[in-house]
């Protein structure tokens, strides 16, 4: 289960992305996360990703 609220998601997704995925696209895929409706999450608090880093910033 992923967390709901903002800031704890924030720090879980790039924990995940740091540490399992290559990309964005392969997170949401394999935990079954809605990708838009994490964006929107991000972007409420002024996150959002960049694919080189591949991290939320």
């Amino acid at each position: 289960m992923i967390p709901k609220d903002p800031f704890m998601l924030l720090s879980y997704v790039n924990t995940q992305l740091r540490d399992f995925y290559d990309s964005l696209e392969a997170l949401c895929t394999l935990r079954g996360i809605k990708k838009d409706e994490l964006l929107e999450k991000m972007d409420s608090i002024d996150y959002h990703y960049d694919d080189k880093l591949n991290q939320f910033i």
